[in-house]
């Protein structure tokens, strides 16, 4: 096991690794940017570093200041949590290089699974379904119209690097595909440094699914059963859940096999996560994460099972510590992504916190950095605390959530406390099985 950890993140995440690493009993490093001086996961932490100005590229994105902060300290290992530099192969190969742990995949998997072009391929070899659409990337106007022509229209245009809701368009005709290719191979170069696009079939009112999955180096090879994410906006998850309602048993477990015989075939190392399109009982591929999801608590709530606390584990050379029949879920579990933002434009919102009460009780978890007092900085993501609640039944986790919304207090900025309390009483959300498109279409009438 690590005697010490450098933690590249910050905000919920940070301290969510933090507490993983000293019950283990792990010191830990926090690192942070001049900006996030006096946030929670520093004050906690067993040593801190600044590493650098507040802008990501000067600081946590830094891999040069990262390392050197893990000679300075001592730390053996790195965790990179969620965002940032989770998934950068070349960071993960640079620790390996110094003779550090990255506490996460195997670079070369973390590689292969983040061009989603190479990704589709691998995982069409491996009997995983796919949607159907360009075997590779999109060279030119015309094989984007034979594609589009034979697998038919809508379709969507895909970044091959892309990642949070960016790099995406649907696109219905010939002259909205023409139109379409310049400005996405655009968005690609710029947000990812990559210009590379595919396509595939535009899937209509889709579900999102995901399946989590944790592999060692001694053989085992688990899942820990299926998440929906369908609750999004601009393509960002909203509310998750687990498990996913209106969904088969046997189509689940089938799902499961696919996944599991995947992972066997790739030997990956860690935590992972598959992500599927579902629509009329079939699934379809989309991407792998090969890092913590940002809805990974849902999951332990159900399973019991500490995912950050197995990823520092499986990372250290040590064995999961239980085996597929052990995990088995109980009662339903959310999570509703609180985040600072006007509840009118959504616009991101940063200051001091005037106030901070957080709900209590039974079933109730709250994932935060937050604290009276705090400032909440305008350079990052806006995402404040994590609601997870668990119930007997999805009902009963409804319920609680409502009751521990109306119970938090934040006070000093906006929030999206209200559109979750509306989502959460609507009809449709509680009949289950709602689709990607859902809140989007339906937000004006909430």
């Amino acid at each position: 096991m690590f005697d010490k950890v450098l933690i590249a993140n910050r905000g919920e995440i940070a301290v969510r690794i933090n507490r993983a690493c000293q019950e283990l009993g792990i010191s830990t490093v926090a690192v942070h940017s001049e900006a996030d001086a006096d946030s929670m996961h520093v004050r906690i932490a067993d040593e801190s570093v600044c590493i650098g100005p507040n802008p990501v590229n000067k600081s946590y994105l830094n891999k040069h200041s990262l390392i050197a902060a893990c000679e300075i300290t001592g730390a053996q290992a790195v965790h990179p949590g969620y965002g940032f530099l989770s998934e950068n192969a070349s960071f993960a190969k640079m620790l390996d290089d110094h003779k550090l742990t990255f506490i996460g995949p195997k670079y070369n998997h973390i590689e292969m699974m983040g061009d989603k072009i190479q990704a589709k391929k691998i995982m069409k070899q491996y009997g995983v379904p796919t949607v159907p659409g360009s075997d590779g990337e999109i060279k030119n106007e015309k094989d984007a119209f034979i594609i589009s022509e034979k697998i038919g229209f809508p379709v969507l245009l895909k970044a091959s690097a892309g990642g949070g809701g960016r790099g995406m368009k649907v696109v219905h005709n010939e002259n909205e595909l023409k139109k379409a290719i310049p400005i996405i191979k655009q968005e690609a170069l710029s947000f990812f440094g990559n210009d590379a696009i595919y396509i595939e079939k535009f899937i209509d009112s889709p579900r999102h699914i995901e399946v989590q999955v944790i592999c060692d180096n001694h053989g085992n090879y688990l899942h820990l059963h299926e998440r929906d994410c369908s609750v999004q906006r601009r393509n960002q998850k909203v509310i998750e859940e687990a498990l996913a309602p209106q969904i088969d048993q046997e189509k689940k477990e089938k799902l499961f096999k696919i996944c599991i015989d995947a992972m066997q075939q790739m030997k990956y190392l860690g935590l992972g996560t598959l992500e599927f399109l579902y629509s009329k009982g079939e699934f379809y591929f989309m991407e792998m994460n090969t890092r913590l999801q940002v809805e990974h608590p849902i999951t332990e709530m159900l399973t019991r099972v500490d995912l950050v606390r197995e990823q520092i584990c499986v990372a250290s050379g040590d064995k999961i510590f239980t085996n597929q029949e052990n995990i088995k879920p109980l009662g339903h579990s959310l999570e509703c992504r609180i985040n600072a933002e006007s509840p009118v434009d959504f616009r991101p919102s940063a200051g001091k916190i005037e106030m901070y009460h957080p709900p209590a009780g039974n079933g109730i978890r709250l994932d935060t950095f937050i604290y009276s007092g705090y400032t909440v900085p305008h350079y990052y993501d806006n995402l404040l605390a994590k609601l997870i609640v668990t119930g007997r039944t999805r009902n009963h986790a409804i319920k609680r959530a409502l009751r521990s919304l109306n119970e938090i207090v934040i006070d000093g900025i906006e929030t999206n406390i209200e559109l979750h309390k509306k989502i959460l009483s609507s009809s449709e959300f509680k009949n289950g099985a709602v689709a990607i498109n859902w809140l989007e279409n339906n937000i004006e009438s909430l």
